[in-house]
């Protein structure tokens, strides 16, 4: 370790209770700054395409919550015959909130044989999926959302007016299915009181990325005269459609980021300059002994540093964990976002952390050097 590391060390825990407190202030700054961009970065996921995404959501024209939208069952082999496509399903969906809501419960129902086949990611954790299958109130239940229900398989709830006994959890490479439940579709359908033969949209996965928008547009024109006309989007782009008050909120949560880099930048620059103005004369004494004014300046420096890499550890460490255990998720019009943590907002988080506490130092690092030794010895 350098010595002037180990200088600074001893410098910091000499202030102990200083010390302390401006780690925390910063812990709580930079627990801010990751809660924000854990939000930022799931609905980056959510909404932005790239060459794997090859499903198209096939909603009713004009319409947004799901109990508005509803289109004939009778669809599915008409769309299953246009060039391109390679499976689809109908699926009924029932929410408790269209509305912008922190807790949102979805149900999905879906043709109980055609599931695992329609999405092989799906996988089955806890219960059985042949439970789920032999059963017509049985409802697959997402990992997350058991998490916050305290659902094991075997128990019984209800909600938005529907009641199920848990047939399993599953988990799955999409954030969507571990938050939500899904039931049989003729059971949704009655439960919900739409009726059998009415379903709320289509899911259509095509061959290929490049074929979604010619897919689409053929999909809307088959149907355009039809009693009701559909409107086919990609997934990603049919949530951030969907879901703009939600989109809108997280996004004026960046000003909330910002808020909590400079209240951290603030914090640690006035720390360090406390602890600098209260050693002026033992500062001078190290210049005499031959340290020189980039040794003092480079001490400070470290000294910042430390803090802000020891506040922003417990920050952004103690956000991750937060989100978690908590499986957080956000719902508007039927679509939910799950508030998950990532590694790449972990190292951003921290590496903000480290040059928040370096860019804090340089002033108190200049202050501390620019004193002639005379002044400061006589201080």
């Amino acid at each position: 370790m350098s010595p002037l590391l180990t200088l600074a060390i001893k410098n910091l825990w000499r202030n102990k209770l200083r010390t302390v407190l401006t780690v925390l202030g910063v812990s709580a700054g930079m627990f801010l700054y990751a809660a924000v961009q854990t939000m930022q970065h799931s609905l980056s996921s959510a909404t932005e395409m790239n060459a794997n995404d090859t499903t198209l959501v096939v909603y009713r024209e004009n319409r947004f919550c799901p109990s508005t939208s509803r289109l004939p069952e009778h669809y599915l082999p008409t769309i299953e015959r246009i060039d391109g496509v390679r499976e689809v399903i109908p699926i009924q969906i029932a929410v408790n909130n269209c509305g912008a809501s922190l807790d949102v419960i979805t149900f999905r129902g879906v043709p109980a044989d055609s599931l695992q086949k329609y999405n092989p990611a799906i996988n089955v954790i806890a219960g059985s999926y042949d439970d789920f299958l032999n059963r017509s109130d049985a409802a697959l239940v997402g990992r997350n959302f058991a998490q916050r229900r305290g659902l094991s398989p075997g128990d019984k709830f209800e909600a938005v007016g529907v009641n199920v006994s848990v047939a399993g959890i599953i988990s799955s490479d999409s954030a969507t299915d571990e938050n939500v439940a899904y039931v049989h579709l003729a059971f949704l359908q009655q439960a919900s009181r739409v009726g059998l033969g009415v379903v709320t949209q289509f899911n259509v996965k095509v061959d290929s990325a490049g074929q979604l928008d010619r897919v689409a547009s053929e999909i809307d024109e088959t149907f355009s005269s039809d009693q009701q006309p559909t409107n086919t989007r990609p997934e990603k782009a049919f949530f951030a459609e969907t879901a703009r008050q939600m989109i809108e909120l997280i996004s004026f949560t960046r000003w909330l980021g910002l808020g909590a880099v400079v209240a951290v930048l603030g914090l640690v620059a006035n720390a360090v300059l406390l602890i600098v103005r209260g050693r002026v004369k033992e500062t001078a004494i190290l210049q005499t002994i031959g340290f020189s004014r980039l040794a003092i300046a480079t001490i400070v420096l470290f000294e910042g540093l430390l803090l802000g890499l020891a506040g922003g550890f417990i920050g952004v460490f103690g956000a991750a964990i937060f989100f978690k255990m908590q499986s957080f998720t956000l719902g508007n019009e039927g679509q939910t976002l799950a508030l998950i943590p990532s590694a790449n907002v972990v190292v951003s988080g921290l590496l903000v952390a480290i040059v928040l506490g370096l860019l804090a130092s340089v002033y108190p690092a200049w202050k501390a050097t620019s004193k002639p030794l005379v002044h400061s010895l006589n201080a």
